[in-house]
């Protein structure tokens, strides 16, 4: 085995993952022959025969498979040591990419931010907002080194760590209905009105759509806050995280749908960045920072989520108010589809 070279195990690896040698050479930028010769010398140097060449694609033998499968684990092993050094050569960063996803408290969510990078004050913090699957995308694009939204979290790629968790409730303004309120409203009903949704704002990737009612007519805005304030004018009915309407369902501004047919859904919000990617000191500082300060705010984001009940004299005038404001919006058959 003198002279087995990191070369020839990636070819070996590349050949078997992509199904032959052409392939092969083309995800390692190499040439056929090169790729060829590395593996046949790979071979000579073992004394197996890794490759069965006689059928119309290579296949591994079983000497190939057991050899490919150690091999598989020596090449990963490889990479967590590369990416070690880099992180070790690696100086104080200039710039954190963050990205906040749709369902994040903004209020809250920057706070966090904010105390953090008070401490680094030579580190720029270059902040995005995004939405669906907007946050996975620049975070599988390299463009993000850390994400604040829901993953996957099943993908071996990612690590994160929890932050909170919440409701999402189907909701309507007063009046919008044409229908009573009650927890048995179906889909069907629904069809007719039109459902305000929020615009994807990935690039390359396939959209995703939540809660959609298939067939109805959906306006489409660009942020939760958009959204929120185009349900309670009445334009359209949709699906909110409960943390951002309490206060509305709590004095009535917004009333929940939810029920049988309409369960809403339940979001759990986590920092996520790429596991398989080498992380500078601040970088890491952050992590570990979120690490500590993570049931904090998840304690905030409970308080905005479940808010002390108001007293009789605040709740009276703001019925009054709303009572007013209603009948003269309301004056008008509800918007819906034609």
């Amino acid at each position: 085995m003198d002279g087995l070279t990191i070369h020839q195990l990636l070819c070996f690896d590349a050949v078997v993952s992509e199904g032959g040698f052409q392939a092969g050479a083309l995800k390692l930028r190499r040439s056929h022959s090169t790729v060829f010769t590395s593996i046949k010398n790979l071979e000579s140097q073992l004394r197996l025969r890794l490759l069965d060449r006689d059928g119309y694609r290579v296949a591994l033998t079983d000497a190939g498979k057991s050899f490919h499968d150690r091999t598989r684990v020596f090449l990963h092993e490889l990479s967590l040591l590369q990416n070690h050094a880099r992180q070790l050569a690696m100086g104080e960063e200039s710039e954190l990419r963050i990205v906040i996803g749709d369902p994040c408290p903004l209020p809250e969510v920057l706070g966090f931010l904010r105390q953090f990078f008070d401490g680094c004050p030579t580190t720029r913090l270059n902040l995005h907002f995004d939405a669906i699957t907007g946050p996975w995308e620049r975070l599988f694009d390299d463009e993000a080194d850390l994400i604040l939204h829901h993953v996957d979290k099943s993908d071996p790629r990612l690590e994160f760590i929890d932050l909170f968790a919440g409701r999402i409730v189907p909701v309507v303004a007063p009046n919008f209905l044409p229908f009573p309120v009650s927890d048995r409203i179906t889909p069907e009903q629904m069809r007719d009105l039109v459902q305000c949704i929020i615009r994807d704002t990935a690039r390359h990737s396939a959209s995703r759509d939540y809660y959609l009612i298939e067939g109805a007519r959906s306006w489409t805005v660009n942020d939760q806050l958009m959204k929120k304030q185009t349900i309670l004018q009445g334009l359209g009915w949709g699906h909110m995280p409960e943390f951002m309407v309490a206060e509305e369902l709590r004095d009535g501004r917004l009333i929940s749908i939810a029920g049988r047919h309409l369960r809403g859904g339940y979001g759990e919000i986590v920092a996520a960045r790429r596991r398989d990617r080498p992380h500078g000191p601040v970088a890491n500082r952050l992590w570990q920072y979120v690490e500590q300060q993570a049931p904090a705010l998840k304690a905030a984001i409970a308080k905005i989520s479940y808010p002390k009940p108001r007293g009789k004299d605040e709740l009276a005038s703001s019925r009054k108010s709303r009572v007013g404001a209603g009948s003269r919006r309301n004056s008008a058959a509800p918007r819906r589809v034609k």
